[in-house]
């Protein structure tokens, strides 16, 4: 089996999978549904065109460094805001709580044909369109890619096998997240359309594992 690892972090996440318009949630991990958009916007695939291949990919994911929730009051608004006709819509000031996930950093993996990671590889080299991590506020603080990112591993093996990505003391034992059709826990975020917002139930297993352990000089 190939997987095809990828580094997100960034000072703000938002992997909401539960938002409406006044009230932007998110996760305490990576949303299958934010990394296959993350994953459309490198390969310059519109939100119209079918995801079948990208959402068939089994996600993983490990949490290297745990982030912080934070909310910010938006405002939007005042004076007026431009509607998609380019008219000026006067009225009330729209306010909303949008949730942010600070200092977190992830490993994620998909699992699939090799080929088509391949693909991916190449095209988070040299996204056609730029990459957020969830939200366009979010932005990698460093390159989501990693050189050594296609492993010939299954995906639990790559995931639980790849150095530490956090900063300071590595922990004794990180979480690690696998999709699986027999797992206990279910997020809604897989994908069947971008343009209509439709998403599936999907089913994970949580697991706490050890990892190599890289000396200071690793």
């Amino acid at each position: 089996m190939t997987t095809l690892l990828l580094r997100l972090c960034a000072p703000m996440q938002a992997w909401g999978t539960q938002s409406n318009f006044s009230n932007r949630d998110t996760g305490r991990e990576p949303s299958k549904s934010g990394v296959i958009g993350l994953l459309c916007a490198a390969l310059g695939r519109p939100r119209y065109a079918p995801v079948d291949d990208l959402a068939s990919l089994r996600m993983g994911v490990r949490v290297d460094q745990e982030g912080v929730i934070r909310k910010d009051y938006h405002t939007a608004g005042k004076g007026g805001y431009y509607k998609v006709d380019g008219s000026v819509q006067r009225g009330s000031l729209i306010t909303s709580d949008r949730y942010y996930l600070h200092d977190a950093k992830f490993l994620v993996g998909l699992e699939g044909d090799a080929g088509l990671l391949e693909d991916l590889q190449t095209a988070l080299k040299q996204p056609t369109w730029f990459l957020f991590l969830g939200r366009k506020a979010c932005i990698p603080a460093e390159r989501v890619w990693l050189p050594d990112g296609l492993q010939d591993a299954p995906l639990y093996d790559a995931l639980r096998r790849y150095p530490w990505l956090g900063q300071g003391t590595q922990p004794s034992g990180v979480r690690l997240l696998i999709e699986d059709l027999t797992g206990a826990m279910v997020r809604n975020d897989q994908p069947l359309s971008y343009t209509a917002r439709r998403f599936l139930p999907r089913r994970t297993t949580h697991h706490v594992v050890s990892l190599p352990i890289v000396d200071a000089e690793g």
